[in-house]
């Protein structure tokens, strides 16, 4: 790589990078952490390495789609408020639009095979570029013989024990500040860098935390995220299917810690016994479709809103109900996210540099390569291992996925492409 500093990108620029990214971004949060990872730290440079890491960090700890969050963070520092939204909104709208679109298929036809077929060949691809995450972030992470180990016992945590995914990460902390008091060398292994990205070290006025700013922060969110809810309440009555779904999507909104595989059974169990949003075959059926799409897997929350109105329309129209449905969900499941960001970030950016702090986080970015590794083998499994036996295209076309992004350099954009076009043709050829 260059070392030449790189360009402040241009607003455009960055708008640019966005809107491809929420088109690009299959593979749940460790494919779309990787791909932010290689294009905005290894290829563009916006963003250094330390930072990248500092930001990723805080956004596992928030409830939510962490890797929607860590999108709005970035182009927060990039951009300001309206970077952070513009990313944050682009990285899900792309989704959300494809989503509706193959709900509306779905409940007018009642099947989308030609998406299986995408998505048979997007999954080998994606896991390649997982693969090649966990490779570049562990290698920059995990500089010694403490931080390993670190990562080693987050992954035996969380896939042989099934360890809460925050239990983890708090752990992780608090081994940080301790071993940073008695072993700071081994600990004090993020930050200090020489970097030549554009943003490094040095942060913008709009960084600085001001109580003026939280309390509009507050103000001005949860003005946006409770209006439509109460309208709609207004509208149609409380004991309506689509504003008990506003209160329940806001709730869990404030509650999904550890990513969409562990909120899910939750949520399932909620919607289908006790609103009957949907049955449990819809489901899973959602849960399929969602994760053919790009985004967060946990936009299968907006087939549920988009099920429970066409189910249960009341006096509108079963398309119009759906729509709001969905509409309403993927509101009230987002917008929490940008609150969570735009009012803790300030603070900690402010604390960069703080050494406790720093060997903290050094333990807890060790503890989420092993998270990012647990992502991996799990994916892993069901992409090349389904039914017990190895499924040989799969297997091949992440090997190749694998080694052209790791030693070739391919774009991911024409990796995540080339795989779905390829998944197509396979099932065409009867494969």
């Amino acid at each position: 790589m260059s070392e030449h500093p790189a360009k402040h990108p241009t607003f455009a620029e960055a708008f640019r990078f966005w809107l491809k990214l929420g088109f690009i971004s299959f593979g749940g949060p460790g494919g779309q952490i990787a791909i932010m990872h290689e294009e905005l730290v290894e290829k563009k440079k916006w963003i250094s390495e330390d930072r990248f890491l500092h930001a990723l960090n805080y956004c596992m700890l928030l409830p939510g789609p962490e890797a929607q969050q860590l999108a709005t963070y970035l182009g927060w520092l990039l951009h300001k408020t309206w970077g952070g939204i513009v990313a944050g909104a682009l990285f899900v709208l792309p989704s959300a639009v494809i989503l509706w679109a193959l709900s509306w298929v779905y409940v007018t036809f009642g099947e989308v095979r030609w998406v299986a077929a995408v998505f048979y060949g997007l999954k080998p691809a994606v896991l390649a570029i997982v693969g090649a995450a966990v490779l570049r972030i562990g290698g920059k992470a995990l500089k010694n013989e403490v931080m390993w180990t670190l990562a080693g016992l987050a992954f035996v945590a969380i896939y042989f024990f099934k360890l809460p995914f925050p239990l983890i990460i708090l752990s992780a902390a608090l081994i940080g500040l301790v071993g940073g008091r008695f072993w700071r060398k081994k600990f004090l292994v993020i930050g200090g860098h020489a970097s030549t990205s554009v943003l490094d070290d040095h942060g913008g006025a709009h960084t600085r935390p001001s109580l003026a700013r939280a309390v509009k922060v507050c103000v001005v969110c949860l003005l946006l995220w409770w209006t439509p809810v109460l309208l709609i309440g207004g509208w149609l009555g409380t004991r309506h299917a689509l504003f008990q779904e506003g209160i329940f999507f806001s709730k869990a909104a404030m509650v999904t810690f550890g990513g969409a595989y562990a909120v899910l059974p939750y949520v399932s169990q909620q919607a289908v016994e006790t609103h009957a949003w949907l049955d449990a075959g819809q489901m899973l059926d959602g849960l399929g479709l969602a994760e053919t799409t790009p985004g967060p897997l946990i936009m299968v929350l907006q087939f549920v809103g988009f099920l429970g109105g066409w189910n249960h329309p009341g006096d509108l129209p079963p398309l119009l109900a759906a729509t709001l449905g969905a509409g309403l969900t993927t509101w009230t499941t987002f917008l929490p996210c940008f609150l969570w960001i735009f009012l803790g970030a300030p603070h900690i950016e402010q604390l960069r540099g703080n050494v406790k702090l720093t060997t903290a986080l050094s333990a807890v970015t060790a503890a989420v390569v092993g998270v990012i590794l647990n992502l991996a083998v799990w994916f892993g499994r069901q992409v090349l291992f389904p039914d017990a036996g190895a499924d040989w295209f799969a297997v091949v076309l992440a090997a190749v996925a694998f080694l052209g992004l790791w030693k070739w350099k391919w774009n991911v954009v024409w990796v995540v492409l080339g795989g779905g076009l390829l998944g197509v043709l396979w099932k065409w050829a009867g494969g």
